[in-house]
């Protein structure tokens, strides 16, 4: 079975989960006893929000993030519905906007101001009246900005335009009605372009969510599907639920042939439901168990066996939901690659669980931290009404990047000429230790390979570049590969332009010793 496999290299094989001190928790909060299955937990980098329990209506909390620690009893809340809040999306590309659906049959936009909140928010930014039943699930469209999913228990998919000027919207763009009973779980593809749905009539879909048709449509005897997520562009679904012996289960599909599954596996007896969490960056899928406080993660491969087992984290607190922090907001010096947060009930906790690859070394690791969806759409809501499909701008994790296309525009040679010109201009040694006492280790590095280059004969000092041998390295055939190569011209351009400026200050200082002479005499 997966948890026994052969060992196979990986770089995630020893990725382990770390709990958060008992100051860095968030305590005392009111967590909802609501029995629906969703996450009760949204994060971003500046705040997290969670559902509470309320008298005379539905509320949940928006607790700066960095505010841990014992909550005030008496904490603002954002209460405006009129029924139990099920679930709460933050907008991906602002992080102070946050939607939330209730049983009130209704889906609310939130402005949450910057400062520290200091009464209840009441009065939405938008309310979006449409469906006739409770509205169970939202998603936001991950490219496209502005556009709005909801689900409900009148078993229809509603898109909404947030870019419309009323507060109030009671039409939406479009309406997929091809369900025949409630929608359990929605999930997007990296672009946006396909939308896989679980139906409580045990089915799983695939849906051109713009043209509003199903693409795929599944069901397999021995698998009730709870819960899909799309797996990127790997073209593979992966669903968990429950056996026809009532074991929980989780599967792999493809999804152009929902017929059949591609691998079939059986975890456990327990009755809580798995909530399937996947990471596109590092192709690992995390399976947390609702109402046990177990974490299982698995690695992802495009072939056979597909699924590779690597370890679990256990808890003997039980997790109610839980909490996905965005990569934008990963602690990479501690070589964090993920970060949950487990919210139980049973302590009124909040706890950060944070998934770390176990390596020595402070500098930034290039290799576990790919480029990443940067918090910017790639394209309007007009765009993607009209059937424009794109996918997210990227961005590195590495301080002081920034976003980028999918297909970069390569760099032009003009900063040779401006690192040279600054390097003649008077004032130029001043700049150069200021640079120095910003990036010491850049420098100290800069000059060892330097070294190392002057004592290579010329042909064998094209080869070495920035520690890799240029002529050894295949052309790049993905585009996430076309992307790396060019941050990694990047960094080379900008060290070979320090190197420039470092050989312009020597010739500098010898000119100057050269202008003296008679210090040196003196010296004798």
């Amino acid at each position: 079975m997966s948890w026994h496999p052969q060992y196979r290299r990986s770089k995630f094989r020893h990725v382990f989960g770390k709990a958060a001190s008992k100051e860095k928790c968030y305590d005392c909060v009111p967590i909802t006893l609501n029995v629906h299955d969703n996450h009760f937990c949204a994060v971003n980098p500046s705040f997290i929000a969670v559902v509470t329990e309320c008298v005379g209506g539905g509320a949940f909390l928006v607790i700066p993030i960095k505010q841990t620690g014992r909550l005030d009893p008496h904490y603002p809340k954002v209460c405006g519905h009129k029924g139990n809040v099920l679930d709460i999306k933050w907008n991906p590309f602002n992080d102070f906007v946050i939607a939330s659906c209730s049983e009130d049959a209704t889906v609310k936009i939130w402005d949450i101001p910057n400062q520290l909140l200091k009464r209840n928010i009441t009065i939405p930014k938008k309310e979006l009246f449409g469906h006739t039943r409770r509205v169970s699930l939202i998603e936001w469209h991950p490219t496209a900005d502005n556009i709005l999913f909801s689900s409900g228990y009148d078993y229809k998919i509603m898109i909404w335009n947030l870019d419309a000027t009323d507060t109030v919207l009671s039409k939406p763009v479009k309406i997929i009605d091809a369900h025949k009973d409630v929608v359990l779980s929605m999930s997007f593809n990296t672009d946006g372009s396909l939308l896989a749905t679980a139906c409580r009539d045990r089915k799983i879909y695939v849906i051109d969510p713009c043209a509003g048709t199903v693409l795929q449509e599944g069901s397999y005897k021995s698998h009730r599907v709870n819960k899909v997520v799309f797996l990127g562009n790997m073209k593979m679904l992966f669903s968990t639920g429950m056996s026809q012996w009532n074991n929980r289960q989780i599967a792999l599909w493809d999804q152009n042939d929902l017929s059949v599954p591609l691998l079939e596996e059986d975890l456990d007896g327990s009755s809580g439901l798995l909530f399937p969490i996947y990471d596109s960056d590092t192709c690992m899928i995390y399976v947390v168990g609702k109402g046990d406080g177990n974490i299982r993660y698995y690695e992802i491969s495009p072939e056979k066996p597909y699924l590779h087992y690597l370890m679990e984290y256990h808890s003997h607190l039980p997790q109610k939901g839980v909490g996905m922090m965005p990569k934008r907001g990963l602690d990479v010096a501690a070589c964090e690659i993920f970060r949950f947060y487990r919210l139980i009930s049973t302590k009124n906790l909040i706890e950060p669980i944070s998934m770390i690859v176990p390596r020595q070394s402070e500098s930034y690791q290039a290799d576990i931290y790919p480029l990443t969806a940067a918090a910017q759409p790639a394209l309007t809501a007009e765009e993607w009404l009209t059937g424009i499909n794109r996918g997210p701008l990227l961005i590195s994790l590495r301080s002081g990047s920034e976003a980028v296309k999918s297909l970069p525009q390569f760099l032009e040679p003009e900063p040779f000429m401006e690192a040279t010109n600054l390097s003649q201009q008077p004032g130029a040694q001043g700049r150069m230790s200021l640079e120095d006492k910003q990036k010491p280790r850049e420098i100290e590095r800069s000059r060892k390979r330097l070294k190392v280059e002057e004592s290579l004969p010329e042909d064998e000092q094209i080869c070495l570049s920035n520690a890799f041998d240029i002529s050894e390295c295949p052309p790049p055939k993905t585009e996430n590969e076309l992307l790396q190569m060019y941050f990694r011209q990047q960094e080379e351009i900008r060290r070979l332009c320090g190197l420039v400026i470092q050989r312009g200050i020597r010739i500098k200082q010898l000119e100057q010793e050269l202008r003296n002479p008679c210090m040196d005499t003196g010296n004798y």
